[in-house]
């Protein structure tokens, strides 16, 4: 039981280090996303129009206002990325399972 908990600890550490090391090799890239780095206010206001576009009660919109929505929300995810502001659901998710194997 000890021996599958360690191989799969050592699988999910040894997959998820190749993205945490990666970065950029260009001093001319991060010159430029500096000047285009988003700002708190608006940064705010993206996350306050995801949350509203989450509390909306959608049975009652048509087909293509649901797309608009959704192409909103790929636009807001987009940019958000684009800029440097990540939201980590992933590694908090991971964090609570390594900490439930390792007090069980």
């Amino acid at each position: 039981m000890k021996k599958t908990i360690f191989c799969a600890l050592l699988a999910i550490f040894s997959l998820s280090a190749v993205p945490t090391f990666a970065a950029k090799s260009s001093s001319n890239t991060t010159e430029a996303t500096t000047s285009t780095k988003l700002t708190d206010e608006e940064i705010s206001t993206y996350r306050a129009r995801v949350e509203e576009i989450r509390d909306m009660d959608k049975s009652e919109l048509t087909k293509s206002e649901k797309k608009e929505l959704r192409n909103e929300l790929k636009d807001i995810k987009s940019t958000m990325h684009r800029d440097g502001v990540y939201f980590y659901v992933g590694g908090s998710t991971l964090l609570i399972i390594i900490l439930i194997l390792i007090l069980v």
